[in-house]
């Protein structure tokens, strides 16, 4: 007979465990299952804790951020294309005015050597002509070509972008 108790006491003690978290369902094969419906309970909208609230407020605080960086982009990208072109903009006065500068001290440097050759009656070696003199004709001597006007010898040259010729001595 202990045996028998024993045997009804360890059924119980290991079916009592399943019971209780088991639940009954009409559509489970046996009639039971251990995993329950899932409920969420809602509570009144206008309530700070309820989660219609709760969705509410995000929904407002994420379109009002993204529109705010929508906004700040914007302003931000037309600032920049604002700044470019200002910036584009003074770049090309300086290069005019470099260009106006360059003009400038070109035809400063045929002054002075048309002012020497009209002193001395022929020019220093050296002195940059932006053109030959009239009545210059072509002196070739040694292979370099050599531009001869009465007893004064030029020679071609680049100057920056410019061809100007140099008072040379062949």
């Amino acid at each position: 007979m202990d045996n028998h108790k024993t045997r009804k006491a360890v059924i119980l003690g290991v079916s009592l465990p399943f019971l209780l978290l088991a639940d009954v369902s009409p559509e489970a094969p046996l009639g039971l299952t251990f995993t329950r419906e899932a409920a969420a309970i809602v509570g009144r909208p206008a309530t700070p804790m309820s989660v219609a609230g709760v969705a509410r407020r995000t929904t407002v605080r994420v379109a009002t951020t993204e529109a705010v960086a929508v906004s700040s982009a914007a302003a931000a990208s037309s600032a920049a294309a604002a700044s470019a072109a200002h910036q584009q903009q003074a770049v090309a006065q300086q290069q005019a005015a470099t260009a106006q500068q360059q003009a400038a001290v070109a035809q400063q440097q045929a002054a002075v050597a048309q002012q020497q050759a009209q002193a001395a009656g022929s020019p220093a070696l050296g002195t940059v002509a932006p053109a030959l003199p009239a009545g210059c004709v072509a002196a070739p001597k040694g292979g370099i070509e050599y531009y001869q006007c009465g007893n004064v010898y030029y020679r071609a040259a680049c100057q920056g972008n410019t061809l100007v010729y140099v008072v040379t001595q062949p």
